[in-house]
């Protein structure tokens, strides 16, 4: 089990290692690997993750972020389209700008050890802005703990 979780945590770092082409990392608080870690964390990476239950994608978005986000879309497409909002957060590349933009915007210090940094995206991520002090659970923690380790260690 310990190669497979090794294994599945070496293809996401590789994935998204591919942000670095894309995204201009001098704008981005973000790094490549808290994003990957992330991903791992929020939804194990699930490349096939569509939408349920008003989150969609391997970053379990929600409309409202995505909206807090800017409203990125793919090939120019309005963000006022019926299909705007599935189709970025679906989307790798699209979804990680839409949580650069949403990290540019609420980024704080949601630990109090006065950095900001992937814990506290990752807490921002899946507990909002004004309730990143809260508790992540235990998976959520130990997967991005666990993952954060490899990459960054």
């Amino acid at each position: 089990m310990v190669n497979s979780i090794y294994g599945k945590l070496a293809f996401v770092a590789l994935f998204f290692m591919g942000f670095a082409m894309l995204i201009n990392a001098q704008d981005k608080p973000v790094t490549d690997i808290c994003l990957g870690c992330i991903c791992e964390a929020i939804s194990g990476c699930n490349r096939t993750s569509v939408c349920a239950g008003g989150v969609c994608g391997l970053f379990h978005i929600t409309w409202g972020y995505w909206a807090d986000g800017g409203k990125v879309t793919l090939n120019g497409e309005a963000p006022e389209s019926e299909t705007a909002f599935s189709n970025c957060v679906v989307d790798p590349y699209c979804a990680a700008n839409t949580i650069q933009n949403y990290m540019t915007k609420f980024g704080q210090d949601c630990n109090g050890d006065n950095q900001v940094d992937c814990y506290d995206f990752a807490a921002i991520h899946k507990l909002g802005p004004y309730g990143c002090k809260g508790e992540l659970g235990y998976n959520y923690q130990t997967t991005l703990s666990n993952c954060l380790n490899l990459f960054q260690g």
